[in-house]
């Protein structure tokens, strides 16, 4: 039988802010790569991360002294989700730039971290966790349907077509 992963998450400093923006800018790469350029392409930069950081908790989980996965949780609802198509809460918090190491993609890793995201939104406290995908190849969409999320909606964007999720806590 096999193992649960199990992954502990962390509240990023400043100091994370290299390796995160190194590690998405790889899964967009490989992204890009496999299923050709598109709005999963977008390049992050290391002042970017830092000026999230200023208005959300960035999360890290390392693996060897290696970062391999981050996700970010925030109040602040993003410019591409529309909160009519979503229950109705006091406490939403929003999961974005969720990205896991290519090479642990499919181990467990990005499920023990939705997860652990799930346990910190628990204390955090909310009443809610709300994110959109691609409605792409290249978006997760089936991953967060598998993690317990429910689509409630689907709707273009800026010509993106997006598909929102929620996970009610």
């Amino acid at each position: 039988m096999p193992t649960k992963t199990r992954v502990r998450l962390f509240v990023a400093d400043a100091s994370d802010a290299n390796a995160i923006a190194s590690l998405r800018n790889h899964v967009a790469d490989e992204l890009t790569r496999e299923f050709g350029k598109g709005h999963w392409s977008s390049q992050t930069t290391e002042r970017g991360v830092l000026s999230g950081m200023k208005r959300s908790r960035v999360f890290v989980a390392h693996r060897r002294g290696k970062l391999v996965a981050t996700l970010v949780l925030q109040t602040k609802k993003p410019w591409a989700i529309d909160v009519s198509y979503f229950s109705p809460c006091k406490r939403p918090l929003y999961l974005l730039n969720m990205a896991v190491d290519p090479k642990l993609q499919r181990t467990g890793l990005g499920r023990a971290c939705m997860e652990a995201a799930r346990e910190a939104a628990v204390r955090w406290p909310a009443d809610a966790i709300r994110l959109d995908a691609y409605d792409a190849e290249a978006g997760a969409g089936g991953f967060y349907a598998k993690c317990g999320y429910r689509e409630v909606g689907r709707v273009v964007y800026r010509n993106t077509p997006l598909v929102y999720y929620e996970l009610r806590l």
